[in-house]
């Protein structure tokens, strides 16, 4: 499994990422081999963070390349450059 974590900063108000996370909950169910993903807002510093499940490498950099992927930082007005990190999962406690 490997796991994709997002955050940005953004210029609109909390209200209308809500409203732009719900309708885009149906293009991200679709993702192949999207496993999960939660929704998340760091409250120190009020950054938005996706964090992505993926069923292989390969599925998450198809994600990566995609159009739903690359319309993140314009959707959202996104302040600077999103913080992106890749990570292989080894293990999980729970099953």
């Amino acid at each position: 499994m490997f796991m994709l974590i997002v955050k940005f900063h953004t210029a609109l108000d909390d209200a209308q990422v809500r409203r732009f996370l719900d309708e885009r909950l149906a293009q991200f169910r679709a993702v192949p081999g999207l496993i999960q993903k939660y929704y998340a807002r760091e409250t120190a510093t009020g950054e938005y963070v996706g964090v992505y499940l993926f069923d292989s490498e390969e599925s998450l950099l198809r994600y990566r390349s995609s159009d739903l992927a690359r319309s993140i930082p314009a959707v959202y007005q996104v302040v600077g450059s999103p913080r992106i990190e890749m990570f292989e999962l080894l293990f999980k406690l729970r099953e």
